[in-house]
């Protein structure tokens, strides 16, 4: 798999985490594979073939050509239909408002078309992104469509940028209380401007940032010893790790460690 990361321009980076791209050969990616919940929402352009996602009940569907999906709160299983190509935007935790025409919370674990989104612009933007041909002229071409959208700032909520900036600072190791107490702001009020602003929960999002932190340690062979790595990241024990570790990842982290989730150890830590 070839998977590249671009920096985003100067008038979106307060939105933007980064582009990136991924390449296989059809013999390359037949595997089921999962995706991490990592607090962000993706903008998604498939000019390879579509890729299957899997339903709770065991089912699966085809993902829209093109599509933003929503927070997850629990792993993504997806499984490629032939030769992988794939364009993406990622956004920061609360970095997709100021784009989104339905509210956030409704987008949770949902691929959602770029039509269903922004209608006649969204397909606009769809054919004109798998139409181009190299991946800088697919950033120029979002980076227009995003800075047009983006008519005002004041969907900028600045009490949720700064409390998203000290839970990553924190690597999630805060608890709601003290993140309130921090950005004085009442936990009442934070919950909900969090769920408005990015879909989830300051707790989820702690929860989520955490995770990710000790999936880099357990990727990099840094930690191997899964009391060790709980501590280092502040679980009360290992079973409360091994709790969150299995809501997240779908898999404890023995099972984890044996296996070689590809996907898994791209995205992570980026």
């Amino acid at each position: 798999m070839n998977y590249h990361i671009f920096e985003p321009t100067h008038d979106l980076t307060m939105f933007v985490k980064c582009y990136w791209t991924l390449e296989s050969s059809a013999d390359d990616s037949k595997e089921k594979q999962s995706i991490v919940p990592d607090g962000c929402m993706e903008m998604i352009f498939h000019y390879g073939d579509l890729y299957l996602q899997h339903t709770l009940n065991g089912n699966h569907i085809t993902q829209p050509k093109c599509f933003v999906i929503g927070q997850l709160t629990r792993p993504l299983e997806i499984e490629p239909t032939g030769r992988t190509g794939i364009f993406a935007v990622r956004f920061h935790p609360n970095g997709f408002l100021p784009f989104a025409s339905i509210p956030i919370r409704e987008m949770e674990n949902t691929a959602i078309s770029l039509e269903k989104l922004f209608g006649k612009d969204g397909l606009d933007i769809q054919n004109i992104i798998l139409n181009s041909h190299s991946t800088q002229e697919k950033i120029n071409l979002i980076e227009k469509f995003l800075l047009n959208r983006l008519t005002s700032t004041k969907t900028i909520d600045h009490i949720v940028k700064s409390s998203v900036e000290t839970i990553i600072t924190a690597n999630g190791q805060l608890s709601i209380e003290e993140i309130s107490r921090i950005t004085r702001v009442n936990r009442r009020q934070l919950e909900r401007k969090f769920s408005l602003a990015i879909g989830l929960s300051p707790k989820q999002l702690s929860k989520t940032i955490r995770l990710q932190i000790a999936l880099k340690l357990l990727l990099t062979g840094e930690f191997t010893n899964l009391t060790s790595l709980a501590y280092e990241n502040e679980y009360y024990d290992q079973a409360h790790f091994i709790k969150d570790f299995r809501e997240f990842v779908g898999v404890t982290p023995k099972e984890f460690y044996g296996k070689s989730l590809k996907m898994t150890s791209l995205f992570v830590g980026d």
